[in-house]
């Protein structure tokens, strides 16, 4: 890996096609970022995408890429860490491609806690489709299909990845853009899954969750009195339903990979015999 990297080089040649403003802009820019602070390059960096504004990130970032279907990103980011663990993995999501159709998925890698990297972009919306409400919309959010809000609570996907047994779970704003990096790095760097979801704006279909309400809502953990590895303490924090943090809420210093707990360590395609001994039967497992 080069110690010259820098995270323009992560940049492709396709120009983004997301709304001028869109938060999506600033999440990515600080994952590039993360990448080139941790060491990696393009050459060894694998990012994978779902469905929704956030897809496309794979064409946008000079990388290898996979932009796959609908909610299903997260089992094919495990395959491709479990079958080269020298590569770093980054998936990347939106609210509505990880929380709707991938929950399931969702669940199941925050507790196998594989050595990759999730990036969440939350614009509490479906904006690819024009505006309808997401899984993490507010109860009273009226939209074209839900004129009197959805009337059903959102889902606090901080609190899912605790419970399911998250080793490292965290909170971004896309505009704080030192921040942001900050914590996308510290997710990159925790030996385990990492997980990050990113309040990124939609500027044209969500009026509520602007710019202004992060702005003036967010509490910055790094202001207070938060001990990370205290899981009791991570969970007061999640289940604040009257506060929007910033800053890693909970991390297990002590995590242990998924691979590193089987023995996965093995580049499959450099072993001319096919994969380790029981290397198969554990990846048929997720599937």
């Amino acid at each position: 890996m080069s110690s010259e990297v820098r995270f323009t080089d992560f940049k492709s040649d396709k120009q983004p096609t997301w709304c001028p403003g869109c938060g999506d802009f600033g999440t990515m820019n600080g994952m590039m970022k993360a990448l080139a602070n941790t060491g990696n390059d393009p050459d060894n960096t694998f990012v994978v995408a779902g469905i929704g504004c956030s897809g496309k990130i794979g064409t946008y970032m000079h990388s290898y890429a996979l932009h796959g279907v609908h909610g299903r990103a997260l089992p094919v980011g495990t395959g491709v860490k479990l079958a080269n663990p020298d590569l770093e993995v980054m998936v990347a999501g939106g609210d509505g491609d990880g929380y709707s159709i991938g929950a399931g998925h969702f669940i199941h890698a925050v507790r196998r806690n594989v050595d990759m990297t999730y990036v969440v972009m939350d614009n509490r919306i479906y904006g690819l489709t024009k505006g309808q409400a997401s899984p993490t919309s507010r109860e009273d959010f009226e939209t074209s299909t839900t004129p009197e809000g959805p009337k059903q609570p959102p889902v606090n996907p901080l609190a899912l990845a605790l419970s399911a047994g998250g080793s490292f779970i965290a909170q971004s704003f896309s505009t704080d853009a030192q921040r942001h990096t900050e914590i996308v790095q510290k997710a990159i760097e925790h030996d385990g899954f990492g997980f990050v979801n990113v309040f990124s704006p939609c500027v044209t279909f969500n009026d509520v969750d602007t710019y202004d309400y992060f702005r003036d809502s967010i509490v910055d953990l790094a202001d207070e009195d938060h001990d990370p590895t205290d899981r009791e303490a991570a969970k007061e924090r999640i289940l604040d339903a009257d506060k929007e943090y910033q800053g890693i809420l909970y991390q297990n210093e002590e995590s242990v990979p998924y691979s590193d707990l089987h023995g996965l360590d093995s580049n499959m395609a450099d072993i001319p015999d096919g994969a380790p001994e029981g290397a198969m039967d554990l990846v048929r497992e997720f599937y």
